[in-house]
């Protein structure tokens, strides 16, 4: 059943192109710079030029960023919608839906939604007493908090698995099943920072960053950037790449059942401990796209730290609260698996482009498109976290 509030919005509009600038550690390049680099090769991909292009929803730069006008400016674009947000994870969704709705809306034709990130550049203000981001809200945004003595967003994820493990009885080492499968669907990826194989071994050898998560439970620190373009599926049919539609969104989560790093019931900040399931309302993407949970053909999330890996598989229900980290055991999310996640080597081994190179390579999945990684006749696709948001991508529209 297709949900009532979505206002006929589902494969309405679609993924037309994508591109990526070169990902690495210590690159030369500002993040304006970058972002034009994946812009050009977006509009390569989808046979567009940017006179075709008259709208931004961007996510770019740390702290504090660009904003939209300068961005117009530099590329040459004349824009006629815009949306901006900061360059988090928790806005890759914010920013697709934005397009979607704004091509399905007649605001603009043509949509880029753009991320450039220079970390490694600006590492030394990560933390430091220069981290404006880190520090707003008394550093709550990644549910750190200075006065208890968390000062990284690392923090939360660690006191989440933490609780986890007290809970539902998981073992320390049952953790490394993410970061190992991750990186071996890195290995295919030859655009990858990580692709040197990961036992448990390794896992367990790595130090500590926030006891008890070590350091491949971390994401990359790098540079790069991405550029997704978006546009109506009915112009998107005529463009230079098959269309990858846009058939199911909901929005992020928020209230005092949430904890940024950790599914409701947890029992962590103003949650309950009560046990859970998923609800209508926490699967609303699915019946907007008129698709099932078993229908996905490979998942992918925002892998900021090992534990939103799970976390985000038991909100969406393919497995039940606490059976996560079993539920990965045994290649299950890696390659061949039956739900491969992060099929690019993600956050975790690929590169932290914001998220938005799962965008890109769930979009190539679709199209059919990784070669050796390719997920066998990938017919879904769905990007969906912790924080309960979620947008279903499909080869072919809905009654097609």
């Amino acid at each position: 059943m297709v949900s009532k509030h979505h206002g006929g919005i589902a494969d309405r509009a679609a993924i037309a192109g994508v591109g990526m600038s070169q990902l690495g550690r210590g690159l030369p390049d500002s993040p304006l710079k970058l972002a034009a680099t994946a812009f050009k090769a977006a509009l390569a991909d989808a046979g567009l030029t940017r006179d075709d292009v008259d709208g931004l929803s961007i996510n770019l730069g740390w702290p504090l960023g660009l904003d939209y006008d300068r961005i117009a400016e530099t590329f040459g674009l004349n824009i006629r919608y815009v949306n901006q947000t900061w360059t988090h994870g928790r806005f890759v969704t914010v920013s697709l839906q934005h397009a979607a709705m704004a091509v399905s809306a007649g605001l603009a034709d043509c949509v880029a939604c753009i991320t450039g990130c220079s970390f490694t550049q600006q590492q030394g203000l990560l933390g430091g007493d220069e981290d404006h981001e880190g520090t707003r809200e008394d550093g709550g945004t990644h549910a750190e908090n200075h006065v208890y003595g968390i000062t990284a967003p690392m923090g939360g994820a660690a006191i989440a698995w933490q609780r986890y493990m007290q809970r539902y009885g998981a073992a320390p080492e049952a953790l490394g099943a993410v970061p190992m499968s991750i990186r071996a669907h890195a290995q295919a990826n030859p655009q990858a920072i990580m692709r040197k194989t990961m036992t448990l071994d390794d896992y367990l050898g790595s130090r500590f960053i926030i006891e008890p998560l070590r350091l491949f439970d971390c994401c990359l620190v790098t540079d790069g950037a991405a550029c997704v373009l978006v546009t109506s599926a009915e112009r998107a049919r005529d463009l230079a790449q098959p269309p990858v539609y846009i058939s199911g969104m909901q929005g992020i989560r928020g209230g005092r059942d949430e904890f940024v790093f950790g599914t409701p019931g947890l029992g962590i900040n103003q949650q309950d401990t009560s046990v859970r399931t998923p609800r209508d309302v926490d699967l609303e993407s699915y019946r907007m796209a008129g698709v099932e949970r078993s229908d996905v053909d490979a998942f992918y999330t925002y892998d900021a730290f090992s534990p939103a890996v799970l976390f985000a598989l038991e909100r969406f229900g393919f497995c039940g609260q606490g059976e996560a980290a079993d539920w990965v055991q045994h290649g299950r999310i890696g390659p061949g698996g039956e739900l491969p996640v992060n099929t690019s080597g993600g956050l975790l081994s690929e590169a932290h482009v914001s998220g938005w190179n799962s965008i890109v390579e769930l979009t190539r999945q679709l199209r059919g498109a990784c070669g050796e990684r390719q997920v066998p006749d990938a017919q879904v696709a769905q990007w969906g976290t912790v924080w309960g948001d979620s947008i279903i991508f499909r080869k072919t529209p809905g009654g097609a």
